[in-house]
C-alpha cells in the first residue's frame, strides 16, 4: 500500500536505513562513552569510531587515517578549500571551480575572494559538463586548488573527475571534489581519480544527519590543511570537538551497506528512473535538464512547458515529496543558478522539478507518480488560455511564435522577493 507523500527527494536527504539505526542504537543508549576517554566505555566508543573510519575509507579506496570526521559536507567543503588556501598561500592565490558547484563551495570561494584570492568559475555546456581544455587554459602558476564536484546536486550530472585529477597532478595543483551526490551511487575511487581531498556526507547514503567526513591524501603528495576549528586537538588537530559517536557509527554502517549493494541498487534505481522518464515524457513538452548519459542513476531533473511553475509544484507536493530545480535556494524566488548556467530558458527553469529516486521506492510508487504528474500537467494546460492558443495556432499550421512569446512573458511575470 502506498503511503503519501511518496518520497522522491533523495538528492536532498535520505531516510535512515533500519540496519543503520540498529548499528547506532547501542551508542545512543548504553555505549554512551566519549571516544577520547580512557575508561572502558570510552575505549568501546573509540573502537567503534575506528571501525566506522575503516568502513568509510573502504567505500572510496582510501586509507583509514585519511578520513577526518566533520559535521557534514558543508563543513568538509569549508575545511578543504579554506584549509588549502591558508596553508599554501605562499605558493599562490588562485582557485578554479565551476559555475554549478554546491552553495557551500560557491560561498566559500566568494569569501576567499574578499580575502584576496582570485577565483575562476568555469562555465558548463548545455549538458552541464565542464570543458577540460578550458580548465587546462585556466591554470596559472598561481593556481593552488581545483574544486570540482563529482555529481551535481540539482541535475545529477557527473563530471570527468579522473581527467581533472590527471591534469591537476601534471600541473602540481591540489584537487578537491564534493562527492556527496555520487557516493554510494556510482564508484568513487580516490586513487583512480587522483583526488587530494573529497567531501562526504552520511545523510545522502541512508545514514544520519549531522555527520560527514573529509578525505585528505596522506602521501604522494601529503596534503596539509590549516585547521578551521580549534580546541582539544581531535581528528589529527584538524577538527577539534567531541566526536559524534552514534553518527559516526551510523555513517560507517551506511558506507558498508552502500559498498556491498551499490551494483544491484544502482541498476534497480536506474530502471525506476527510466520508467518515470518515459512515462512523463508521453505528456509532451517535457525537457530533461542536463546530460542523461553522464548522470547518477536516481536523478531526473525536468522542465514542463505550458504550465505555471509555482502552482504546479504546490499541487505536486500534495502527493509527491519533490524539489524544484532550485532546491538549494528554495527560500527565494530566484531561478536556479545551475539551470541558468546550462542556458535553460527562464520560463523552463521556473517549471523544473527534481525527482530523486532511492533505495525504498517501488514500481507501484513510480506508476502513481507518472499518473499524478500527467493529471496535474494536463489540468493546468487545459486551464491555460495561452497554452491553448499556442496549440490551436500549431494545429492551424500558423506561426505560434507570437503566442509563445506572450506565454513566456506571462510566465516570467512573477513577484520579486522584495515584494513578498
Amino acid at each position: 500500500m502506498i503511503q503519501f507523500p511518496i518520497y522522491l527527494d533523495h538528492q536532498s536527504t535520505t531516510p535512515i536505513d533500519p540496519r543503520v539505526l540498529e548499528a547506532m542504537n547501542p551508542f545512543l543508549t548504553r555505549e554512551f562513552g566519549n571516544a577520547a576517554s580512557k575508561h572502558s566505555l570510552g575505549q568501546h566508543a573509540s573502537r567503534a569510531v575506528e571501525k566506522a573510519r575503516h568502513q568509510i575509507a573502504g567505500l572510496i579506496n582510501a586509507q583509514d587515517d585519511e578520513i577526518i570526521f566533520t559535521s557534514g559536507a558543508t563543513e568538509s567543503n569549508n575545511l578543504a578549500i579554506k584549509g588549502i588556501c591558508e596553508m599554501y598561500r605562499d605558493r599562490g592565490n588562485h582557485i578554479i571551480t565551476s559555475a554549478i558547484e554546491h552553495k557551500s563551495v560557491m560561498d566559500t570561494c566568494k569569501y576567499l575572494e574578499s580575502a584576496g584570492f582570485q577565483v575562476t568559475y568555469l562555465p558548463v555546456n548545455s549538458e552541464g559538463l565542464i570543458n577540460i581544455q578550458q580548465l587546462k587554459q585556466a591554470i596559472t602558476p598561481k593556481t593552488i586548488l581545483i574544486s570540482i564536484m563529482h555529481a551535481n546536486n540539482e541535475i545529477g550530472v557527473i563530471q570527468p573527475i579522473s581527467e581533472i585529477g590527471k591534469l591537476a597532478k601534471e600541473r602540481n595543483v591540489f584537487f578537491h571534489s564534493d562527492v556527496v551526490q555520487s557516493l554510494g551511487k556510482i564508484p568513487v575511487d580516490v586513487r583512480v581519480s587522483q583526488l587530494d581531498l573529497a567531501s562526504l556526507s552520511a545523510h545522502k547514503i541512508y545514514g544520519p544527519k549531522g555527520i560527514g567526513a573529509l578525505y585528505i591524501r596522506k602521501q604522494n603528495p601529503r596534503v596539509r590543511l590549516a585547521s578551521q576549528v580549534h580546541g582539544g586537538g581531535h581528528e589529527r588537530a584538524l577538527r577539534s570537538g567531541t566526536l559524534n559517536v552514534p553518527g559516526i557509527v551510523g555513517f560507517g554502517a551506511a558506507a558498508k551497506i552502500a559498498q556491498d549493494e551499490i551494483n544491484t541498487e544502482s541498476t534497480r534505481i536506474l530502471k525506476l528512473r527510466e520508467k518515470l522518464r518515459h512515462g512523463i515524457e508521453k505528456i509532451g513538452e517535457v525537457y530533461v535538464n542536463g546530460s542523461l548519459e553522464h548522470r547518477i542513476p536516481g536523478n531526473l531533473n525536468v522542465s514542463f512547458g505550458g504550465i505555471e511553475g509555482e502552482t504546479f509544484l504546490n499541487e505536486l507536493c500534495e502527493k509527491l515529496a519533490v524539489s524544484s530545480g532550485s532546491a538549494c535556494t528554495s527560500a527565494t524566488l530566484e531561478p536556479s543558478y545551475v539551470l541558468k548556467a546550462l542556458g535553460v530558458r527562464e520560463d523552463r527553469i521556473h517549471t523544473s522539478v527534481r525527482f530523486g529516486i532511492g533505495r525504498f521506492n517501488t514500481d507501484e510508487e513510480i506508476d502513481f507518480a507518472i499518473d499524478y504528474v500527467t493529471e496535474i500537467v494536463k489540468k493546468m494546460r487545459n486551464l491555460s488560455p495561452i497554452y491553448n492558443l499556442k496549440k490551436e495556432s500549431s494545429l492551424r499550421g500558423s506561426d505560434p511564435s507570437n503566442a509563445e512569446a506572450i506565454s513566456d512573458r506571462r510566465l516570467l511575470r512573477r513577484p520579486s522577493a522584495s515584494s513578498q
